[in-house]
């Protein structure tokens, strides 16, 4: 009898901010805008923000300012901020993002893109870039029932919306964030590959389950490639 082989990372996760796309520090700018505008300090919370890099803002200024109505407040802040930002042309795709991912869909691979973002931010982003298309799904966390990073809501609503693969464990996520990483381990995703082009070290991915760490996403196609054989 033989038996499949079951293995193949069939489907990608891939995080933008900081693994596909780079947006030159765009989220501590909005950040720091969003606080400024509920009259607090960013400099008291740049630590935590950093820290946080990859979970939903909603949660991280629920975190920051303890009241709903104030953590509201600054999360629509920091979008506005954020469009406005986007909107000026001050966002970029990383080198050899869109190209890894046409290659991988080559590869007969479905490609996810995830965010921490508000969906209204995702696709000003996918629009600013012109990425509409480049994909077969893009979730925010409200697409995943509102969590965001570190769950592994999204990894799981990826794999439950396409349908494209058999079991968790050909699943592929790629991110910048140690909370990028917890999300594909608690997910259960056979790879969870930490990229060196955003927010967090290769001793941090690593320390947050990262099984491999590439200088970039550029590099991801090549890794499962050869996981392949």
């Amino acid at each position: 009898m033989t038996t499949m082989k079951t293995t193949r990372a069939n489907l990608v996760v891939l995080d933008m901010a900081g693994t596909t796309v780079a947006d030159g520090g765009l989220v501590e700018q909005a950040f720091a805008a969003a606080a400024q505008r509920l009259g607090e300090d960013p400099a008291s919370m740049i630590d935590y923000v950093r820290a946080t890099m990859g979970e939903s803002k909603i949660s991280v200024f629920r975190h920051l300012f303890g009241d709903e109505a104030r953590a509201q407040a600054a999360n629509a802040a920091f979008e506005e901020a954020y469009g406005e930002l986007v909107d000026g042309g001050l966002i970029a795709p990383l080198p050899g993002a869109r190209e890894a991912v046409d290659e991988l869909r080559a590869q007969g691979r479905t490609v996810v893109l995830t965010t921490g973002f508000a969906r209204a931010t995702q696709d000003a982003i996918l629009d600013a870039l012109g990425w509409r298309d480049l994909v077969d799904l893009t979730l925010c966390p409200a697409d995943a029932g509102g969590r965001g990073r570190p769950y592994p809501d999204m990894v799981l609503a990826a794999f439950l919306r396409t349908g494209a693969v058999d079991g968790v464990q050909q699943i592929a996520v790629a991110g910048d964030t140690s909370y990028d990483m917890l999300s594909g381990v608690r997910a259960g995703a056979g790879i969870v590959a930490g990229v060196l082009t955003g927010a967090h070290d290769e001793q941090q991915l690593q320390t947050h389950g990262a099984t491999h760490v590439l200088g970039s996403v550029a590099q991801l196609p090549g890794l499962l490639a050869g996981a392949d054989r």
